[in-house]
């Protein structure tokens, strides 16, 4: 059992942070974190010559070396034994790009082209799987949730039959601060938790009506994640799994809801109330998805300092090193460069293992840098990771996440993905009033980005994760361009072959950014705190079952 032990340095003033250098050097290894080795890097991982760093290429091979010889030199060890590698058994599903879909009824066929009307992707390993005149059952939300007292699935049985669903929750439609958590997207509102639900709700197919509002990306996004290559980890879990899984665009999904003779926006606006009752469509849905199937392995790139004087303690840095690769079909630019998505986190992830070997002295407890694989198709190398842990998760202090950094300038704030739900906030608090920065929640909560990266693989297992992102108060420019900036990138770059670095860019909020998260790790891995959840959040009872915290006994004893 681990006792959980608050540090002067954990919960010190701003005028005291010093005190927790002890000597190490912090201040001279903070600075050795610059905006000119920052871009470097992002430069290097981001280049054509890396073919977009999709797992199990030859883009693979280049940036896990280039990962490994930086660690090296940095006078890190292996971070898995002798091994800088984890390896993570994948399996690649690429569908037929030529498939088609056909939805019949109410008198009418229509038919549907991939990539532009829809997406089709299975997560069953086979060569192929067919939805064959299977039933139409529009679920609203697709959502299951009896805390919040809600079932989208109550009095309809749709074993066999494909569910349609809107993306997001409730609480975004209707704005209702009261309905789930408001505009905050919840789990219930991702992808992921509706295609498990379907699937838990024995349905062979789902589709997801895309709308970019509440989706938070534009088609095009889904267009080029679900076609091509899909990966996933190649152990079969217990979870059960529809036969098709996909999309539609908004479009297409007003043109089937019109040939069953439905108004899409009543039909919507009725989901995101309790009156809701699902709807058999009246129509059917043929579509067979034939795959040709690749087993990889991929691998989580691992480099360690070992703590002074705990070194079976851990603190751990992670952000992914992996993009969507090359798509010769795109013509001139078909290279997915990724540089903010990811080459800047991991960029940053470098400079984080420059900082620490910098110090003078090794922190009292281990540092794990991790850059990890896979990340695009669904976080699968922190899941393996997180299943398969090189150190166990009850010796695992917290993690910080890096995806995505600012490259747009110094901003006052920071914005912390997830902030309240853990104790982890405090100990970013205090290096942010040391530098004259404020803690800010997420600006676009409605994305659901606390379960869109690597930390939430952690989180969802108990483990406290911070996931600090650019702030929005630009110093130079204010909120309203700063809000714009991340619109613009978002609608004209993310997951675009036009995500390529830009020597404009100004990376100085990046590094005042990265600065605070070094602060944090440092406060962690030379304190003896172990920051827990807060009361309330879903991964508290994980996290003290895990450390061994007893519940208080009845009556409050």
């Amino acid at each position: 059992m681990r006792h959980r032990l608050i540090t002067t340095c954990v919960l010190a003033s701003a005028a005291a942070l010093s005190a927790c250098d002890r000597g190490d050097g912090f201040e001279q290894a903070s600075e050795s974190i610059t905006a000119a080795a920052l871009g470097q890097g992002i430069q290097d991982l981001a280049a054509d010559s890396m073919g977009g760093r999709a797992p199990a290429t030859w883009g693979e091979e280049r940036t896990v070396r280039l990962l490994r010889e930086r660690f090296e030199s940095l006078g890190l060890e292996p971070g898995n034994g002798a091994s800088w590698v984890q390896e993570v058994p994948l399996v690649s599903l690429t569908p037929d790009p030529d498939m088609g879909a056909v939805v019949r009824g109410r008198g009418t066929v229509n038919r549907l082209q991939h990539a532009s009307d829809f997406v089709a992707v299975t997560e069953r390993v086979a060569e192929a799987v067919e939805l064959d005149a299977s039933e139409l059952v529009f679920v609203g939300y697709g959502i299951v949730a009896p805390e919040f007292g809600w079932n989208d699935y109550e009095g309809v049985d749709v074993t066999g039959r494909t569910v349609v669903v809107l993306v997001n929750d409730p609480g975004y439609a209707t704005g209702d601060e009261t309905l789930f958590n408001g505009r905050a997207m919840t789990y219930y509102g991702r992808w992921t938790y509706k295609y498990e639900e379907a699937a838990r709700q024995g349905a062979d197919g789902v589709f997801i009506v895309h709308q970019t509002g509440p989706a938070g990306y534009p088609w095009s996004v889904v267009e080029a994640g679900w076609t091509g290559p899909q990966f996933m980890l190649a152990e079969a879990g217990d979870a059960p799994l529809a036969k098709v899984q996909g999309w539609v665009s908004e479009e297409t999904a007003r043109t089937v809801f019109a040939q069953a003779r439905l108004d899409f926006d009543a039909r919507a606006a009725q989901a995101s109330t309790r009156e809701f009752a699902p709807y058999e469509m009246g129509l059917s849905l043929s579509l067979t998805v034939r795959n040709s199937i690749e087993r990889s392995t991929s691998r989580n790139v691992l480099a360690l300092l070992p703590g002074s004087e705990r070194p079976e303690e851990f603190v751990i840095y992670t952000a992914h090193w992996d993009h969507l690769g090359t798509d010769p079909s795109l013509g001139a630019d078909s290279i997915y460069n990724g540089a903010l998505d990811n080459a800047s986190g991991t960029s940053g992830l470098l400079e984080m293992a420059e900082a620490f070997t910098a110090l003078r002295k090794a922190p009292a407890r281990s540092v794990l840098f991790m850059a990890v694989t896979a990340e695009e198709q669904g976080l699968l190398g922190t899941a393996y990771y997180a299943a398969h842990p090189v150190y166990p998760l009850d010796a695992t202090v917290a993690t910080i996440n890096m995806d995505g950094l600012n490259i747009w300038g110094p901003t006052s704030d920071i914005t912390v993905v997830g902030f309240g739900m853990s104790e982890l906030d405090d100990v970013l608090r205090v290096a942010a009033d040391a530098s004259g920065r404020t803690l800010a929640p997420d600006p676009e909560p409605e994305k659901g980005s606390y379960f869109r990266s690597d930390h939430f693989e952690f989180a969802k297992r108990g483990v406290p994760s911070l996931y600090p992102k650019a702030g929005v108060q630009d110093f130079e420019h204010g909120e309203e361009w700063a809000r714009e900036r991340r619109e613009e990138y978002t609608r004209d770059h993310y997951h675009k072959p036009s995500d390529e670095y830009d020597p404009a860019w100004n990376l100085d909020g990046a590094i005042e950014d990265l600065r605070l998260m070094f602060a944090v790790g440092h406060a962690l891995a030379t304190g003896e705190s172990w920051p827990n959840w807060r009361e309330g959040t879903e991964f508290k009872a994980l996290r003290d079952g895990m450390m061994g915290y007893a519940p208080p006994a009845a009556g409050g004893e």
